[in-house]
């Protein structure tokens, strides 16, 4: 009897000890530099956020926030280093649309999307751009609905990849539209675009904050935005819900996650601390008005919550198309 009533001493103890150390735990984090992995090579989008993020940061704790790159597999490789990652607080990755995609196109993930990872802020969302280089005959995304009629599979667009949301988003619009475009994956948004201003593919799917610079040089002729209204980037281009596609949105988003079982306390003091920077004025005018984003600034749970709708979404327009990675 008095053995048990020490063991449960013991277990109360230990527990007392865990939740009083949690917030102190926080309070002394960082203590050392932190990665934040960008599963990405620059040319993209997630590449440049996370090192404006990444400096801010350290301007702010005290701390050196590293970028390192791991890339390959739709972002799946950088994201499962940090899922099998020490649940410390030291380990972050920048995740993409391609995030919630993943698991429904790439049979030999090595980590579990909703279950290996804990969510730290879903950082903010984007339309995705469709365009074209100026010498294409296309002046709006009707008259690339038309091409595309008249000549079956000789119209062609490019994505950063099989299953990538541009690609998804397009055979929505293609089942919506009656026409059949060829699609064109590439391995990133920085080859897309190098092909679609040289004129190698007719048009290219990419988010706002990938494409947004060329359309203002000139340097591309926008067709039609995805989101539910016009972007603040390129309020003069039309969206697809304007342009006969009733109610049709989709989104480009960018998130942060940590291993799970990394401590909450941890994750609560970095999302107030992203909170701050987000709010700040140079660093919203880069991200609303350079790369067109809407930032959310999310709760750690809206950002899960977020993840699993993305993910049932997707999982059916890849199984519906029988859609296979490149």
């Amino acid at each position: 009897m008095k053995s048990l009533l020490f063991k449960v001493i013991g277990v109360c103890c230990a527990l007392f000890f865990s939740v009083m150390a949690g917030p102190a735990f926080a309070q002394s984090w960082p203590a050392k530099a932190v990665t934040f992995v960008s599963p990405f090579p620059p040319g993209g989008s997630v590449d440049p956020i996370a090192r404006l993020i990444a400096a801010k940061l350290t301007e702010a704790l005290g701390q050196q926030f590293i970028v390192e790159n791991r890339v390959g597999a739709s972002g799946s490789i950088g994201t499962g280093y940090v899922a099998k990652s020490a649940p410390d607080g030291y380990t972050f990755v920048f995740v993409f649309d391609t995030h919630a995609v993943n698991p429904s196109l790439l049979p030999k993930m090595t980590f579990d999307t909703l279950k290996d990872l804990a969510p730290v802020m879903l950082i903010g969302t984007a339309p995705m751009a469709l365009a074209t280089a100026p010498g294409k005959p296309y002046k709006t995304f009707a008259d690339f609905v038309a091409a595309a009629k008249a000549k079956p599979d000789t119209v062609s667009y490019g994505s950063i990849g099989s299953g990538s949301l541009g690609h998804l988003t397009m055979m929505l619009v293609q089942d919506a539209g009656n026409f059949k475009a060829v699609h064109i994956p590439y391995k990133g948004g920085g080859p897309m675009v190098t092909d679609v201003l040289g004129g190698q593919i007719d048009s290219g799917i990419g988010s706002v904050a990938v494409m947004s610079a060329h359309i203002k040089s000139g340097k591309m002729r926008p067709l039609a935005v995805t989101g539910e209204t016009r972007s603040a980037a390129m309020p003069d281009v039309p969206t697809l819900a304007e342009q006969g596609y009733k109610g049709f949105s989709a989104v480009a988003w960018w998130g942060i996650f940590a291993a799970a079982g990394t401590p909450q306390p941890i994750i609560d003091k970095l999302n107030a601390e992203l909170a701050k920077i987000l709010q700040t004025p140079e660093t919203n005018k880069q991200l609303t008005e350079s790369m067109g984003m809407d930032i959310k600034a999310s709760s750690p749970a809206v950002l899960q919550q977020w993840t699993e709708a993305e993910l049932n979404r997707w999982a059916k327009v890849i199984k519906d198309n029988n859609i296979k990675p490149d």
